[in-house]
């Protein structure tokens, strides 16, 4: 017998919010020492691989867009969580 499990929307955006939320500390963590600081090699995380170089892409660092994303995520989970539900008929 196999059950599915459904996950409901709001369930689903709640723990989006909480993986986006994750994810937007980590690489804002990151980002602040990579760009503020110069390097990660002091922080609690380190950006590269041992003394591999930091991966850049149009000179900034990866950690950098990974915010952005994260922050796009964070919103849209938001957003979803703020909207009122249309009763259904």
């Amino acid at each position: 017998n196999l059950t599915i499990y459904f996950i409901r929307p709001k369930t689903a955006l709640k723990i989006i919010l909480v993986i986006g939320l994750a994810g937007l500390t980590f690489s804002g963590y990151l980002s602040y020492w990579e760009l503020f600081r110069g390097t990660c090699q002091n922080s609690l995380i380190s950006c590269g691989a041992g003394a591999a170089p930091v991966t850049t892409y149009l000179k900034y660092p990866a950690c950098v867009y990974g915010f952005f994303i994260y922050l796009l995520v964070t919103l849209i989970a938001i957003l979803g969580l703020a909207r009122k539900e249309k009763p259904q008929v």
